[in-house]
């Protein structure tokens, strides 16, 4: 993820005004999207419907928000549950471009043909827009962080955050973003500290040991200093995708690199397998509350150049496999998992080999991932010479190979699942088997249905139980995307499929 700085710039706002502020944000040469669709289509965010009540900070007032904590107690977290909706209208596999490189063409002629390729982008090429938008740290909310030089930052640690101002900052920044009808994928990226007190670890040590301060000054112990720091961890985490779904439902939130699997011990082990260490998945199960609250989970697939490519495969395999797992946690079904990976490899320019392409994105498609968001900072279009090198490798190497794989998702989805599924590995450990065009008659996988349909090839209609599903529900669909048949997972009254 980018600095501060290129974040800011990346995502075409400023502060603006006398004295800057909240209220000086404005939006550079975004348009008016008029006749568009999600991102630029409607009003601003709805006015938030008021989430504490003034004697405690608890929500109030959030009946569309509850019904999630409804369905959680009701199921649905067997891992038995329906796949999640295709992100792109019938497209079981999407490939996302979250890389700010409309200055290419813009600024120095050189065109990117993402579409010819089947990458779904951001209206215009910009950063933040109706298909993807990042809230950083430094403009959502008022998140807690203390920088390198030891300065703290809305007070440093979660315990001293005023959580009502977090929140109506966060809800201004929604709105200043993105539009109700907002469908696209809503990531938020909080990386400075973890949760779970176990995992703030080598450089994160200071949030423990300003959570131990913050508890001499209560004087009482180092128990209470945890306590403390996972509770108003997890609810300043929690309200604050609780009111991103409230203002923007239709939107796909998470947070970014959730789950982890911590698996980059590679140089430390003789036998290197990628598993996720034992101790990180119960620690992963801890954090139920987190899954519960997200619309879609985030991991992260970066590959570091130092890790052989031997490992690679089975590096991504496990993380995505543990996303995967704990997506069946979901409050009203499987979250969608929408792995983040990059063009080049980890704090390296160099662009990724055609082999960890089917390491990233093709595993990703073939374990029945709803898709790959593409992140890239300034880099990437800082000069013409740059934006050249990215068009030809997207035009001789990367186009292709996602072309290939899109292709490849759709029509096993349609020969096998009569187009009501997606193709999954029916072996998860068979890392042979990807989801390329070909011959093959998809022998090594199998159906996935959605929502609203059953049987090996998912061609028997499944009437949703009234039960857990009472009414409509607002559906995603990423921006050009929106051609064909709504998307199947969504509950419906009885007789109103849509097909």
């Amino acid at each position: 993820m980018p600095s501060a700085t290129s974040a800011t710039a990346a995502h075409g706002v400023r502060r603006g005004g006398a004295g800057g502020g909240l209220h000086g944000w404005q939006r550079d040469g975004m348009g008016d999207g008029r006749g568009e669709v999600g991102f630029w289509g409607g009003q601003p965010c709805m006015p938030p419907t008021p989430l504490l009540s003034p004697r405690r900070q608890r929500p109030t007032g959030m009946g569309p928000v509850l019904a999630l904590w409804v369905c959680l107690a009701l199921g649905a977290a067997d891992g038995k549950g329906p796949a999640p909706a295709p992100l792109a209208g019938g497209q079981p596999f999407a490939v996302v471009w979250n890389i700010p490189t409309g200055r290419c063409q813009h600024r120095f002629g050189v065109g990117l043909p993402l579409a010819d390729y089947g990458i779904v982008e951001n209206r215009g090429g910009h950063f933040a827009g109706q298909n993807i938008t990042i809230f950083y740290k430094n403009k959502f909310g008022l998140y807690p962080y203390i920088s390198p030089g030891g300065v703290t930052h809305n007070g440093g640690i979660p315990q001293r955050v005023p959580l009502r101002a977090h929140l109506a900052r966060a809800a201004e920044d929604i709105r200043l973003l993105l539009q109700p009808a907002f469908r696209g994928l809503a990531v938020v990226d909080w990386e400075e500290w973890r949760p779970l007190w176990a995992q703030n670890w080598g450089a994160k040590r200071i949030y423990r040991a300003a959570s131990e301060q913050w508890a001499r000054e209560r004087h009482r112990g180092p128990r209470l200093a945890r306590r403390a720091f996972e509770r108003a961890a997890q609810t300043l985490m929690e309200q604050t995708l609780l009111l991103g779904r409230s203002l923007c439902p239709g939107g796909l939130w998470g947070f970014y690199r959730f789950p982890d699997c911590f698996n980059g011990n590679w140089a430390k082990v003789a036998n290197y397998t990628g598993r996720c260490r034992p101790a990180e998945a119960r620690r992963n199960n801890r954090l139920g509350w987190l899954w519960a609250a997200s619309a879609a989970l985030y991991p992260s697939i970066y590959l570091p150049l130092a890790l052989p490519p031997a490992l690679r495969r089975r590096y991504v395999h496990h993380r995505l496999r543990e996303a995967l797992r704990l997506a069946a946690r979901g409050a009203t079904g499987r979250l969608p998992v929408v792995a983040y990976s990059r063009l080049s490899y980890r704090r390296s320019p160099r662009f990724l080999e055609p082999a960890d392409l089917e390491h990233t994105i093709g595993e990703s498609a073939a374990l029945g991932a709803a898709g790959v968001v593409l992140w890239g900072d300034m880099s990437y279009s800082r000069s013409a010479e740059s934006c050249a090198s990215l068009r030809r490798y997207l035009v001789s190497t990367l186009g292709p190979y996602v072309a290939n794989v899109t292709a490849a998702a759709r029509a096993c989805s349609l020969q096998r699942c009569h187009g009501h599924g997606r193709c999954v590995r029916r072996q998860p450990r068979d890392l042979g088997s990807l989801l390329h065009l070909a011959a093959s008659p998809w022998l090594p996988f199998r159906c996935h249905c959605y929502r609203g349909w059953a049987g090996r090839g998912c061609a028997q209609r499944e009437w949703p139980d009234p039960a857990v599903c009472p009414a409509p529900t607002r559906t995603h669909s990423l921006y050009g995307h929106r051609e064909g048949l709504q998307p199947p997972d969504t509950c419906l009254p009885r007789g109103a499929w849509g097909w």
